[in-house]
């Protein structure tokens, strides 16, 4: 029985939702057994919380009270496994995490939400065989959602406050929920989209993710045998874009390894361009419908095969019965297409862009077709998962979310949980909107207001701020405090770190950079306001600079490559780069016009295509400390305006030749 003492017992009171942490161990330096982290989880009832009072008083005294102790131990977990008032659950290891996101599929992208347009039946099973979530809500955009879904805090606070020029990024010192998770053993995998930073230590690998394979940017340009990388290092992929994902997320899992797994599956459809298999495009090609709603259902019908082979594999290895199973998308839908006569779309702040499906599974613990009424939302995900995970919150985390388990369990019921307020963001807070179960407040123009009556008006049709000016007030006042809290304004693209061992290179994209003078005088992005795999073009000032914000974390000498295309080099271009005091001056000399890659798709893009692009090493930089911003010019561009610049690398260089 003595290696039964050695485990730390997790008891569990779900009438008060809270985790009482209970340790039965000799006294240190006295144990005559190897020490078994190993934990188990047990039912309680109020009548065991007291017991295990006792027994933790019990521990401390002396060896000769351990069987005693261990005696009480397993007869109030027998109780409590028979408790009317206890969670039906068997003794279960850690169980496994899979969450899987899609972007840009809205509410109504699934059969079950009342469309008849696609057919999605393994989301539609996935749904009935836990909880749906009916009112679950996100940002109006993607980055904004991720933040917020893997630190459970608003992502106003994380420094997450836009989707490109380096506002996607969240800070590294984000306690995120696959750190969170790892700090207990979990293995821990990302892929797909990531889009909370392409560097460390903003890239997933300095977020707490042992693996990665996927992007970071905020879309991608192919879809079909693209170019990926694999913790930081660059990979050809083989088929289609979500395939492959899949395919990488089901070797993790199925990997041999007695560790939990936190598997993160953030797939980077049905957001364009518009790209899928001719066996999808084929179902909807004649279907009377805008072009853009038929390949987003195309796209959404391969997104639901892949989820059934994701749950294929837990159950063909024996996985199913102990993984949480978590299904939501980042935004609402990205053109204009069914989406339950809610108002708006992706980038709206009114109710359909931000209402998303959410699908929780749990055997065992969730009842399948178990339906929650009450507002939730992604911040909700991380508490609720260490919950069921065993993973105590530690203190210093502020999170804004609330714990789901006592609703998705039936330990409470919906109209006895308390209303809450959900504030959504655009940018810093400029547009936004307040939702509690009954309200919704909306700003829609910077200081212009209106109130919706949401249970008897979802479309939101009728201003009703007239007629109730003390809620509006009441919901504006607590908007206005958060952002005064966080102190939005003031928010700026975190600085790029340079220098980490663990990042030795670090690639500077055009699309991070800022434009002076205001685009297009100077210089200017290829496309729309430096989308994601922009380029700078347009060079006809030696005065007009684009500049990236860094951080130098350690000083040296760098070597820098530079990514470009350069139709004609006579004469040849040179550039310029300056951080601090320090700069390069080279030559372009060669001539490279960078070629279009084929891009098959169903609709023209409003994204730029991609290209490959000319790589040359120009030389060597040296970066100190004091170096906030590094510059880029083109001194001679009045008289050559071919050039076309995709991305600075630096390469820090150790030894001699970095003093």
């Amino acid at each position: 029985l003595n290696p039964f003492l050695s485990k730390r017992l997790e008891l569990h009171s779900h009438s008060f939702c809270k985790t009482i942490p209970l340790t039965i161990s000799p006294e240190k330096g006295h144990a005559p057994w190897p020490i078994d982290y190993t934990r188990e989880t047990f039912a309680v009832s109020r009548t065991e919380l007291a017991v295990s009072s006792v027994l933790k008083l019990f521990a401390g005294w002396s060896q000769n009270l351990y069987l005693f102790a261990t005696f009480v131990v397993c007869l109030t977990t027998t109780i409590g496994l028979s408790s009317a008032n206890a969670i039906e659950s068997p003794m279960r290891k850690s169980p496994n995490v899979l969450l899987i996101m899609t972007d840009d599929q809205g509410w109504g992208d699934v059969t079950s939400h009342e469309n008849s347009h696609l057919k999605t039946p393994r989301l539609d099973a996935l749904a009935a065989s836990g909880a749906r979530l009916q009112r679950f809500y996100v940002s109006p955009v993607c980055a904004p959602t991720r933040a917020g879904l893997l630190t459970g805090r608003y992502h106003l606070r994380t420094g997450t406050h836009g989707v490109t020029r380096g506002r996607e990024n969240m800070r590294g010192s984000e306690d995120t929920l696959a750190e969170l998770l790892g700090h207990v053993g979990y293995r821990t995998g990302c892929f797909g989209k990531w889009h909370n930073g392409a560097h460390w230590p903003h890239h997933p690998n300095g977020q707490g993710f042992d693996e990665f394979v996927g992007f970071c940017a905020g879309h991608w340009n192919n879809y079909f045998s693209t170019a990926l990388e694999h913790n930081g290092k660059p990979i050809a992929s083989d088929g289609f874009i979500a395939d492959v994902f899949t395919d990488r997320a089901i070797d993790f899992m199925t990997r041999s390894d007695d560790a939990p797994f936190f598997c993160y599956v953030p797939y980077n459809t049905p957001h364009s361009p518009w790209q899928v298999p001719d066996s999808y495009w084929n179902r909807h090609v004649d279907a009377d419908l805008p072009i853009e709603a038929r390949c987003a259902y195309a796209m959404c019908e391969n997104i639901d095969d892949n989820v059934g082979r994701l749950l294929d594999a837990l159950k063909e290895n024996g996985l199913e019965e102990n993984t949480i199973v978590i299904f939501l998308t980042d935004n609402g839908p990205n053109s204009n297409r069914y989406n339950g006569d809610m108002k708006g779309r992706k980038g709206s702040v009114n109710e359909g862009g931000s209402r998303v499906p959410c699908f929780i599974r749990f055997p065992g613990v969730i009842k399948p077709g178990t339906e929650i009424d009450r507002i939730t939302a992604n911040l909700d995900l991380v508490p609720t998962l260490l919950q069921l995970c065993d993973v105590p919150t530690p203190a210093a985390i502020d999170g804004d979310g609330r714990d789901l388990t006592p609703l998705l369990t039936g330990q409470v019921a919906g109209e006895d949980w308390a209303d809450r307020s959900l504030m959504v963001f655009q940018g810093r807070g400029e547009k936004g909107a307040v939702r509690t179960q009954k309200w919704r407040a909306v700003q829609g123009k910077p200081g212009v207001w209106t109130l919706y009556d949401m249970e008897v008006d979802p479309s939101e049709t009728s201003n009703v701020a007239k007629q109730h000016p003390e809620v509006l007030k009441r919901l504006r006042g607590e908007y206005e405090a958060f952002l005064k809290e966080v102190d939005a304004g003031n928010m700026q693209p975190l600085p790029i770190q340079i220098g980490h061992d663990e990042w030795p290179t670090v690639k500077l994209p055009a699309h991070e950079a800022e434009l002076t003078p205001t685009p297009p005088d100077g210089l200017s992005y290829v496309g729309r306001s430096g989308w994601a795999n922009d380029w700078l073009t347009n060079w006809s000032s030696p005065d007009a600079f684009a500049s990236w914000p860094i951080q130098v974390v350690e000083p040296g000498n760098y070597a820098v490559t530079v990514e470009y295309s350069l139709k004609s080099a006579t004469p040849p271009v040179k550039i310029e780069l300056q951080a601090g005091g320090q700069k390069l001056t080279a030559g372009l000399s060669i001539a490279y016009e960078a070629a279009l890659i084929p891009s098959p798709d169903r609709i023209t893009r409003k994204e730029v295509y991609e290209r490959k692009w000319k790589t040359l090493k120009i030389g060597l930089l040296r970066l100190e400390d004091d170096a906030t911003l590094l510059k880029i010019r083109a001194l001679n561009a009045n008289n050559n305006p071919n050039l076309e610049i995709k991305s600075i690398a630096l390469t820090r260089l150790k030894g001699r030749s970095s003093e």
